[in-house]
């Protein structure tokens, strides 16, 4: 990619070309020694904002130990040889017990970046230097909302790699360069924190990849209640650093998409960090803090985003009855949406309310269409509309959008498990096979990339493989209806009818105490040849919304029903796919 450094800045009367390190005052060179000419530079590209003193040092002496007195100096010298008198503020303006500013208008030369490319910058994990752990849910969520801020500074001209991603290289000893690679990526951010009492430092520099060069670093004071202005004062900078235009629009845009309220900002990122483990405890956990922050903020759009998006998992993966959180992920959507309609997370949110619960695939569509539209950087619209696509029948767009989702987020494993299960939906048996290994490649414990790896292989015949497969995804999802019912359907289609039977009861067993999906019953009995109960069991998952009536419509299992007009009548009723499978 063809890349210019940044390297002129013009205000007044003065030019600065940082590549022959010269400023020049209507085309005659001023002679400044280089500590006073960093210290021009570093205030010229942060112009507008106030440099703390310490920032100031740290930057222009970075390893060094150097007295107030020496920066005082500086400042100075560059008063004198800006040809600010006494008591003028023309270009720096000092600020009482904070440090300084300019003020300036600058004009920059021709920026780094070819704008008719496009730019792939990666936010590594925020280290935290803390001794405190609890410290960590703060360096996963800035590392998070980090991300998410800067894919929408430049959506044309600059691609974040996905949030989760990233949590691969948390504490990683790879280099710049392997990582870059890894990601392909052109840039990287890597930031600390450290705690100092109730005040944070954070510090971030931006790493050029293809030559590891730090081509900018600052260093920002924060109390907890100014982390908000942090996300905001960050992106700017990156994007200047860039060369990117940050439009108005797209500035107030960050402006409301975290709430005012310092205690909700905190328990969003607490939620985040419980949700992203991905247990049912951890859910739990996240969606007490989700739930605290909208109590304190009713207004705070990604809080009800992350509300909505735990509810509407807990079917799919948990088994929790869809009319319990049905309802609870639709009012949250709502809110979402209320609050701020021009946020990825809220339409994302509804979209998963409309293929799940409402069954309304258009809608649905329409969502993931507007939460790309917002932030081009969000994976997790691209993967759902993937899935929709696929259940949709329109399998090249559908590979499309995953294509790009794992683009987006290449060390996921559920990027490549579902993956998996747009090939499979597509009856491309051997593509989803792939997939599903490369899940377990990322992660070998991922019971998704498992299933699906068995539920592929269930297709191909390989019956063995299939068992396998199932067994160890059966020992990672925590007793999953999905899990059990398909190693049932294959105990059937085997000829293994007593180990078939012996499946229901245990589902028999398990319902007494929790919900169990009748759609788990009905694949079973759909193994074991019984198309009466199998479509008595569908009904039931009809009356209770069951989110696994999605996968009837196109999952090749349900083909013998596909004459029965009990299981036309049932889809039609669902505004499911009604027309049978379409394949390519």
């Amino acid at each position: 990619m063809p890349l210019r450094e940044l390297n002129s800045y013009d205000f007044g009367e003065f030019h600065i070309d940082t590549n022959k390190r010269v400023l020049l005052r209507k085309g005659d060179s001023v002679a400044l020694t280089p500590k006073v000419f960093d210290t021009l530079v570093y205030l010229v590209q942060c112009r507008g904002r106030v440099v703390g003193k310490d920032e100031l040092m740290q930057a222009i002496w970075p390893d060094t130990a150097v007295e107030e007195n020496n920066l005082s100096q500086n400042i100075s010298t560059l008063r004198r040889v800006l040809g600010e008198n006494r008591g003028e503020n023309l270009y720096i303006a000092t600020v009482p017990g904070k440090g300084y500013r300019f003020i300036a208008a600058v004009e920059t030369g021709r920026g780094s970046l070819d704008l008719s490319q496009k730019v792939t910058l990666a936010v590594l994990p925020f280290e935290n230097l803390s001794s405190d752990p609890e410290r960590e849910y703060l360096a996963d969520g800035l590392t998070e909302e980090t991300s998410a801020a800067l894919g929408q500074i430049d959506p044309e001209h600059l691609s974040v790699i996905g949030r989760t991603s990233v949590r691969a290289y948390k504490r990683t000893t790879k280099t710049v360069a392997e990582i870059g690679r890894e990601l392909d990526a052109d840039y990287l951010i890597e930031s600390s924190l450290r705690a100092e009492g109730e005040r944070l430092r954070i510090t971030c520099k931006l790493i050029r990849v293809r030559d590891q060069v730090q081509i900018w670093s600052a260093s920002f004071d924060s109390e907890p209640s100014s982390l908000l202005q942090f996300e905001r004062e960050l992106s700017g900078a990156i994007a200047h650093q860039i060369r990117l235009r940050l439009s108005p629009e797209r500035l107030n845009a960050l402006g409301r998409r975290q709430t005012r309220n310092v205690e909700a900002y905190d328990l969003y990122l607490r939620g985040r960090h419980f949700f992203n483990q991905l247990t049912p405890a951890t859910t739990k956990r996240a969606t007490e803090c989700y739930a605290r922050a909208t109590a304190l903020d009713p207004e705070y759009a990604l809080a009800w985003s992350g509300l909505a998006d735990a509810f509407a998992a807990s079917p799919i993966n948990g088994d929790a009855p869809p009319l319990v959180m049905g309802p609870r992920a639709r009012d949250a959507a709502r809110h979402a949406v209320d609050a701020e309609p021009n946020l990825a997370e809220s339409q994302t949110s509804l979209g998963l309310v409309k293929f799940w619960f409402d069954w309304e695939w258009a809608a649905a569509e329409t969502a993931f269409q507007e939460a790309m539209s917002v932030d081009p950087s969000y994976p997790f619209a691209h993967r759902m509309l993937g899935i929709l696509l696929a259940h949709m029948g329109r399998h090249d767009e559908a590979r499309a959008a995953i294509r790009r989702s794992r683009e987006l987020d290449p060390l996921v494993a559920v990027e490549h498990a579902l993956s998996a299960q747009v090939a499979f939906v597509s009856r491309d048996y051997a593509s989803a096979v792939q997939f599903a290994r490369q899940a377990i490649v990322v992660d070998p414990e991922f019971w998704i990339g498992l299933f699906q790896l068995g539920q592929a292989y269930v297709q191909l015949g390989e019956s063995e493989q299939a068992l396998d497969a199932l067994n160890n995804a059966g020992r990672f999802s925590g007793g999953n209806s999905k899990v059990i019912s398909l190693r049932g359907y294959l105990f059937a289609k085997l000829g293994r009818t007593n180990d078939a039977l012996q499946v229901l009861d245990t589902l028999d067993v398990i319902a007494r105490d929790r919900y169990v999906p009748p759609y788990a019953m009905a694949q079973v009995h759909l193994g074991l040849g019984n198309l009466d109960k199998a479509m008595e069991w569908l009904e039931r998952a009809y009356d209770v919304r069951d989110v696994h009536i999605v996968l009837i419509p196109v999952d090749p299992k349900w083909d013998p029903c596909r004459s029965d007009s009990r299981f036309a009548d049932l889809l039609a009723k669902c505004a499911c796919f009604p027309s049978g499978p379409k394949t390519s």
